[in-house]
């Protein structure tokens, strides 16, 4: 990359969200369209037992809702869903911690999340999480899954949770895109490319005409 990037893309997202699987092909669309000019980022964002279904059941209604809106030729497996479980920490927390192994792009992430949702494997369970990693990169099991029950895991996704909350939105996924000029739009519950792309150039379009500016007349006048 020949410039620093004009503009930074946070997406907050949890592992086994349906919604922010229906997002992944908005996201690769916008890595791939603006690749050298925006710094792409994942964070966790923990749901809790109130952004989850409460059965089976009831997540395979769910399932066949948003499977309808996004026009999917596949729905949802429910598998992965455990009664009484609250807070999904092992896929999270796993993901995260193979940021420590070098990946540190979606990869680890995707596998968990399509064990889950496509598989139905149970991957609130930390062993089943782990193994869907390390087939995905190759990065050690057993290794991954000591790394992502350490402390400072769950502390990182605890403080990019508490980021997500400070936005004041409650959807996953959500899109913060920050530009170099001061710009910022927060897109929550979004999982289509095309608003994102619009905002995107109309930051980068903003941006440019900055550094324009910048060129001819430099900083502005002293006070």
């Amino acid at each position: 990359m020949s410039a620093a990037p004009t503009i930074r893309a946070t997406y907050y997202l949890e592992v086994v969200s349906s919604w922010c699987h229906w997002a992944e092909p908005a996201w690769a669309e916008l890595k791939s369209r603006f690749a050298d000019q925006v710094e792409f980022n994942w964070k966790i964002a923990l749901m809790d037992a109130s952004g989850f279904p409460t059965s089976r059941a009831q997540c395979e209604w769910f399932y066949r809702r948003s499977g309808l809106i996004v026009r999917s030729p596949y729905m949802l497996n429910s598998g992965w869903f455990e009664d009484g479980v609250t807070e999904y920490l092992a896929p999270n927390l796993v993901a995260e911690a193979a940021r420590d192994f070098g990946i540190n792009d979606d990869r680890a992430r995707l596998a968990i999340a399509h064990a889950a949702v496509r598989d139905g494997l149970k991957v609130g369970r930390w062993e089943v999480a782990a193994e869907a990693v390390a087939r995905a990169t190759g990065v050690n099991a057993a290794a991954l899954l000591a790394k992502a029950q350490q402390p400072e895991i769950e502390a990182r996704a605890r403080a990019t949770t508490a980021e997500f909350h400070a936005l004041q939105v409650t959807q996953r996924p959500t899109f913060v895109l920050e530009s170099r000029i001061g710009d910022k739009a927060v897109f929550s519950g979004t999982w289509q490319a095309a608003p994102l792309v619009a905002a995107m150039e109309s930051m980068l379009a903003d941006s440019a005409a900055y550094a324009t500016h910048a060129a001819h007349f430099g900083n502005p006048p002293p006070q």
